[in-house]
């Protein structure tokens, strides 16, 4: 292949890698939208009535629901920042390389899981040794 049809795949890749950063983290950024209106509509519902958890039938499940709620938000601002630093690797030229091993993480585990920082093998047992070449 010819340095200029190099360049061509690179540049494809780099497109197409950060298509699909921005798509998820559009996702992402919709579902903690969306999950921070569920937040407080529990806490607004809540505020309404005096609720006593311990009491209360209906005070046990409100818990549960607006904590649910709350971890769900959590988790979805921990895959924003995530895909932050993704999208910082890509600009770094470093997007795509296992941080175990150094090795290329293949592309189709970069499909399934664009924010990810590891190959499959040092995922699976972080403690192993890198592979061999």
């Amino acid at each position: 292949m010819t340095e200029a049809g190099r360049d061509r795949n690179e540049a494809s890749a780099f497109a197409t890698a950060r298509a699909r950063l921005a798509a998820d983290r559009a996702d992402t950024l919709a579902r903690a939208a969306a999950l921070s209106r569920d937040f407080d509509a529990i806490v607004a519902a809540n505020a309404l009535v005096a609720v006593d958890d311990e009491h209360d039938p209906e005070g046990g499940s409100t818990a549960f629901e607006r904590s649910h709620v709350a971890a769900l938000l959590a988790r979805a601002r921990e895959h924003l920042e995530e895909l932050d630093r993704a999208l910082e690797r890509l600009e770094q030229s470093r997007y795509g390389q296992c941080e175990g091993c150094g090795e290329a993480i293949p592309p189709e585990r970069l499909e399934i899981r664009p924010a990810t920082t590891t190959c499959v093998h040092c995922a699976s047992d972080p403690r192993q040794p890198p592979r061999q070449a």
